[in-house]
């Protein structure tokens, strides 16, 4: 891993979106850091410097710089898409059922449910066909009825 496998020199207009996403907004801390890594690499500092100034692996310098390099420049920063697609694995008559199964009072002898006494109860409902479900699942479903 060497600091002059991938310099890093980026363009006025890259700069200034990094800076403005270090400086405005709401990004996750990652895409903060990234956006660091790359602007400290731009200056002509080493991973190695990058790294203690802000509290990350020398290697996660290295794969920012990279990614700067094997993708779309500022792309770097960016969280990559994942590879595939998930089916979803339920309709929206059982997010229903599940939804109104959760709101519902918990089984005897619990104070609440619980993600996987839920997926156990989901599955044994006659008015689904959900062979299987994981806590995970019911987890996500929920969250994203919340949202």
């Amino acid at each position: 891993m060497g600091d002059t496998e991938y310099p890093i020199n980026l363009t006025e207009q890259e700069r200034e979106k990094l800076e403005s996403i270090i400086s405005y907004g709401r990004h996750s801390a990652q895409k903060i850091t990234r956006a660091r890594i790359l602007l400290k690499a731009d200056d002509g500092e080493s991973d190695s410097t990058i790294a203690e100034a802000l509290d990350c692996s020398r290697s996660t310098a290295w794969r920012t710089r990279k990614k700067f390099h094997g993708r779309d420049r500022i792309e770097a920063i960016e969280r990559k898409n994942p590879d595939r697609n998930y089916e979803t694995k339920l309709d929206g008559r059982e997010e229903a059922s599940l939804i109104h199964l959760a709101c519902s009072e918990p089984p005897e002898g619990r104070s609440r449910w619980s993600l996987r006494v839920l997926a156990e109860k989901f599955e044994n409902l006659d008015e689904t066909d959900v062979e299987s479900i994981s806590h995970e699942t019911v987890r996500q479903t929920l969250k994203n009825a919340l949202m």
